[in-house]
C-alpha cells in the first residue's frame, strides 16, 4: 500500500501542493506540531496530533541540523521584529528525558540567532536553577512571572513567548494580557479537545484522498465522543460498553468491505491530554464492564491530576511496522507548514495493537530531510509526512473554531 500510495503523491504533487497551500492561506499555523502515525499496511492514519511537542531531541541528526533554518524563517515571515524569546517549559524538574527536547529546542534558536532562555510558571519554583538532563547536559531555567501583562524573568524581558507547555490548565492566575505566545494558549488542553481535532482531520482526509483518487477510509479512524464519563459509575460503564460494541461494528463492517482479516478494537481516550494518560485498549464492550481496579484507576489519570470527564472511543490501529525484535510507529515533526524531523518510537514490551507511547519506548531514524533531497526515493517519509499535514491542516480548523 505505502508504495502505491507514495507513486500517487508524487504523481499528483503539484494537485496536493496547491490544495495544501490554498487551505493554509490565512490560516492559523502553530510553531510547531507533532503527530502519531499508524501503519496497518492496509491503512495509514494520524492517531494523534501535539501542537506542544516534546521530543525534539529524538529527531535525526540530519534534521536537527536542518531545524535552525526552518524555526528562523517561521519567525522571521511571522514575527520579524524578534530577538530575544522565552521558552515556557512544563512544570517538569524531575522528567530528566523532558529536559532534553526543551535543550534541543534552545539549542535551535540560539543557532538561528536569537537569545533565548528557559523559564516556568509555578508556585513551587520561585528560584532560578540549573536542571541536569538525562545525557548529562545543562539548562538553567528561570521563574516566570508576569509585569502588567508581560511574562518575564528576572533581568530578561522577552519580544516573543514560545510555549512548550502544553497548557494543560489555563494558569488564570497569570496575566498573559500583553504577550505573544506561541502556539496560543487558546490551542491548550484546558480547552481543546480530541474530538474536534479527529472530526476535523477525517474531514479533511477526504479531500486529500479524492486528488490521489483512493478511499478515504485509508487515512482516516472512525472516532465517537463519549460524554459525562464517569469510571466508578457503573451506567457510565454500561453506556460507554454500548458505544463500543457499536464501533466495532462500525469498524468490523469496513474490514469486511476491505477484505481484512483481522478482529477490530478500540482505544478509550480522554478526550482532553496527553503523555499517553488516560488510555486504555478495549476489544469488546465486556472489557468496559470487567476493568478491575487497575484499569478504573488508569482511566482516572490525567496530565495536572484532574480528573476524566470525556472520552473518545477510537478505533485501533495495529502497526505493521518493526524495528528489529520490536514494534515501531513514525513520529513526524513539523515547523510552521514544513516537515522538520522525524523518527521511529519502537517498544520491545508492546505488541502490534498497543500503545507504544509509554515508559520503555525507544526512538530509532527517520529522517525527512531526506525528502528535499530527492522525494522519488523516500516513501516511508513521503506518505507519513502527508498523513502528518493532514494533521496540521485539522489543527488550522480547530484554531479556526478558536477565533484564532
Amino acid at each position: 500500500m505505502k508504495e502505491r500510495i507514495h507513486e500517487k503523491l508524487v504523481t499528483h504533487c503539484e494537485a496536493l501542493v496547491d490544495w495544501y497551500q490554498k487551505r493554509l492561506e490565512s490560516a492559523y499555523v502553530p510553531f510547531y506540531s507533532s503527530y502519531d502515525v499508524r501503519d496497518a499496511a492496509f491503512k495509514i492514519s494520524n492517531v494523534d496530533g501535539n501542537i506542544f511537542p516534546a521530543g525534539f531531541n529524538n529527531i535525526c541528526q540530519v534534521d536537527k541540523d536542518n531545524a535552525p533554518e526552518a524555526m528562523e524563517t517561521f519567525l522571521k515571515k511571522k514575527y520579524p521584529d524578534t530577538k530575544k524569546i522565552l521558552i515556557l517549559t512544563e512544570e517538569h524538574l524531575k522528567n530528566l528525558y523532558y529536559w532534553e527536547n526543551v535543550i534541543a529546542i534552545c539549542q535551535f534558536l540560539d543557532e538561528a540567532g536569537y537569545e533565548v532562555r528557559a523559564g516556568m510558571i509555578s508556585e513551587n519554583f520561585s528560584e532560578k536553577t540549573t536542571i541536569t538532563s538525562f545525557s548529562g547536559k545543562e539548562i538553567e531555567v528561570h521563574p516566570i512571572f508576569s509585569k502588567e501583562g508581560q511574562l518575564q524573568t528576572e533581568g530578561f524581558s522577552p519580544d516573543l513567548v514560545i510555549s512548550n507547555n502544553d497548557f494543560s490548565r489555563a494558569y488564570e492566575e497569570t496575566d498573559f494580557s500583553k504577550t505573544t505566545v506561541i502556539p496560543a494558549k487558546e490551542l491548550g488542553w484546558y480547552q481543546r479537545k480530541k474530538h474536534c481535532y479527529f472530526k476535523y482531520y477525517n474531514e479533511i482526509a477526504k479531500e486529500f484522498a479524492a486528488i490521489i483518487d483512493e478511499d478515504p477510509w485509508l487515512f482516516s479512524v472512525t472516532t465517537h465522543l463519549f460524554n459525562n464519563f464517569d469510571v466508578a459509575n457503573e451506567e457510565s460503564r454500561k453506556d460507554l460498553a454500548g458505544l463500543v460494541d457499536n464501533t466495532l461494528g462500525e469498524i468490523a463492517a469496513k474490514y469486511k468491505e476491505h477484505g481484512i482479516d483481522a478482529k477490530p478494537y478500540v482505544f478509550i481516550k480522554n478526550n482532553a491530554g496527553t503523555y499517553g494518560l488516560g488510555v486504555i485498549e478495549a476489544h469488546s464492550g465486556e472489557d468496559i464492564i470487567n476493568w478491575n481496579y487497575k484499569s478504573k484507576k488508569k482511566m482516572k489519570a490525567a496530565k495536572g491530576g484532574g480528573g476524566i470527564g470525556e472520552v473518545i472511543v477510537q478505533e485501533g490501529v495495529p502497526t505493521a511496522l518493526t524495528e528489529g525484535d520490536a514494534s515501531a510507529e513514525p513520529v513526524i515533526y513539523m515547523v510552521g507548514d514544513d516537515l522538520v524531523g522525524g523518527f521511529l518510537r519502537t517498544h520491545e514490551k508492546k505488541d502490534a495493537q498497543q500503545s507504544l507511547n509509554s515508559p520503555g519506548a525507544v526512538y530509532k531514524k527517520l529522517c525527512l530531510s531526506d525528502l528535499k533531497v530527492r522525494m522519488e526515493g523516500c516513501p516511508l517519509e513521503n506518505v507519513y509526512g502527508w498523513v502528518a499535514k493532514i494533521g496540521l491542516l485539522a489543527i488550522t480548523e480547530e484554531a479556526k473554531a478558536h477565533n484564532l
